[in-house]
């Protein structure tokens, strides 16, 4: 855990994946919008292929 809140791993398509190798904040944008919608109230804090760290932000969590 980062900071005592619960953290979640998850993975993404190798689309955004391969923005890593050619444009490093096209990818940071689009992997923050990726898990918005589909992980709303969770927050990216860590990317190592092919593991996403999420960590809960809901509030109440």
């Amino acid at each position: 855990m980062i900071n005592d809140k619960p953290m979640m791993q998850s993975m993404m398509g190798e689309r955004i994946w391969k923005l890593m190798k050619v444009d490093q904040e096209e990818f940071k944008r689009e992997t923050r919008e990726y898990f918005a919608r589909a992980c709303p109230g969770w927050t990216v804090k860590r990317v190592k292929y092919p593991i996403v760290y999420l960590q809960d932000d809901r509030p109440g969590h």
